[in-house]
């Protein structure tokens, strides 16, 4: 389709358009306004509309059957705690990231019983939600998008231990108006941390998180909190080592400590030489299990429990085998009297 500009040129009618006499005010599918940058998108609106989108106003909202603000997440993290604590039909979509395998922080096939957006403005307007939830590097320009069509914008920062990520339960429990989920969500929690409490008077495991690109994970990060709560001391906060400090292998060989956590997939983290060391234990970490609060912590919490049980179980063994093979000492020896080899007596 074709229209005739004011000097008699004629441009096609492209995806993107000014619309006359509103550049904010740009048009949906539906006849509406949606605020994209002053541009209109071509949904192959009919001409007899045009004219009426010189005063059109901002999309309406619909009071939404469940009760509370529609919501679309756009933060993994959120994503999780959403999936938990919003009524069904609430929560329109979750970020792309959530339905990727080697991204999401929650189960997949919970995930998937979800839509998902790039985060794209033109996407999260055509599901005209009440709110988005993001991260704290939402750019600017996309937040303003949002705001300008009456959409509100919460964001959520990188939790950096329990009582923060508590928080952040109870901020987005009550944003979706179901404070009551938002506890039991907590509780649950609080329950995995306590069965992964090891007993009173253990001794802490000297445990290195490791990650992709060799870095380690700092003192002041939620898995540093984990580990001390799961009966670790952070080997890595120990030698003055920040949040993301590059370790190479050779430092780790020279200085190992008694578990290796290897959170990635990258050659070094997996070397031989590593499950070659003398008392040092290897084991895998999820990546996922690292950066987000709410309901992953369950599945760190597990983990954790299960490294440390490992890590006891090899130890009283390679402890026991010690005793039989240290120098000096006799052999234990069973063998049987001449009697008994003969047999009972008759």
């Amino acid at each position: 389709m074709k229209r005739r500009s004011a000097t008699g040129g004629v441009y096609r009618w492209q995806a993107h358009w000014p619309v006359p006499g509103n550049r904010r005010a740009p048009f949906a599918m539906d006849g509406t306004c949606v605020a994209a940058g002053g541009l209109v998108r071509n949904y192959l609106v009919s001409l007899m509309v045009l004219p009426l989108l010189a005063g059109c106003a901002p999309v309406p909202k619909h009071v939404p059957a469940v009760g509370g603000p529609t919501i679309v997440s756009l933060n993994p993290c959120s994503d999780a705690i959403l999936a938990e604590v919003a009524a069904p039909g609430q929560l329109l979509a979750i970020s792309h990231y959530s339905h990727d395998p080697a991204a999401t922080s929650m189960d997949l096939a919970m995930a998937r019983r979800f839509a998902a957006t790039s985060g794209a403005a033109e996407e999260v307007f055509a599901l005209r939600p009440d709110v988005v939830v993001a991260g704290s590097f939402l750019p600017g320009a996309t937040r303003r998008a949002f705001e300008r069509m009456g959409i509100r914008v919460e964001t959520l920062d990188v939790a950096h231990d329990l009582g923060e990520s508590e928080a952040q339960v109870r901020q987005l429990a009550a944003l979706a108006g179901r404070p009551a989920q938002g506890e039991a969500l907590i509780a649950r929690i609080e329950a995995a941390l306590d069965k992964a409490r090891p007993a009173p008077g253990s001794v802490p495991v000297d445990a290195l998180v490791w990650q992709q690109g060799g870095i380690v994970a700092g003192p002041g990060s939620l898995i540093a909190d984990l580990l001390a709560r799961t009966g670790f001391s952070s080997h890595s906060a120990a030698r003055g080592l920040g949040q993301g400090a590059y370790l190479p292998l050779e430092q780790v060989l020279a200085d190992p400590p008694d578990v290796v956590l290897a959170a990635g997939g990258e050659r070094a983290l997996s070397h031989p030489a590593l499950k070659g060391l003398k008392g040092t234990h290897y084991e895998k970490l999820d990546p996922s299990l690292l950066f987000c609060g709410g309901p992953t912590i369950e599945r760190a919490a597990e983990r954790l429990a299960e490294v440390r049980t490992n890590v006891g179980a090899r130890a009283s063994t390679s402890s026991a085998r010690t005793d039989l093979e240290r120098p000096g000492k006799p052999p234990l020896v069973l063998s049987l009297s001449k009697d008994m080899r003969k047999g009972p007596q008759t």
